[in-house]
């Protein structure tokens, strides 16, 4: 769970790279799904290369804190058996999932090399829910909290 924490802090950094680069479009959307590239942009609308930007910007800031919050509450909650971080760490990339990946699919935006990342991290981080939930159940609930108190 804490790799793949880390691993959306790496798609954030490549997502704001892109941002500051002349690609400007996120990693894996290229002439095939979008027919303008900054230039273009930048030379329509000066103000809309701006707020596009800002947005680029925001949303990156936001994947970074969400991956350094999974990372975080992986390696000091889950790895001690707490239940609320296991909790945490689950519902945060979930929420955040749920609202943003279905509108990649009506226009076309869920290209492999665009989501592709994504999908391999959520995997890595089911991999470790799983084996983190599985953990957490082999050890009884006042061992762990005993656990807690102690470290």
């Amino acid at each position: 769970m804490t790799l793949a924490g880390l691993a959306f802090v790496g798609y954030a950094a490549v997502f704001l790279a892109l941002n500051f680069s002349g690609t400007f479009l996120e990693l894996g959307i290229g002439p095939d799904e979008v027919d303008k590239g900054k230039a273009d942009v930048e030379a329509f609308s000066p103000q809309l290369y701006h707020y596009i930007s800002h947005l680029h910007i925001a949303l990156g800031g936001f994947i970074a804190a969400t991956g350094l919050a999974i990372a975080g509450l992986s390696w000091f909650g889950v790895r001690r058996g707490d239940r609320w971080a296991f909790a945490t760490a689950v519902i945060v990339p979930a929420v955040g999932l749920a609202v943003a990946l279905p509108a990649h699919y009506p226009w076309g935006l869920a290209t492999l090399g665009h989501l592709g990342p994504v999908y391999l991290t959520v995997l890595i981080f089911l991999v470790g829910a799983v084996a983190a939930y599985s953990g957490m159940r082999s050890v009884p609930r006042h061992t762990a909290e005993t656990l807690n108190r102690k470290g």
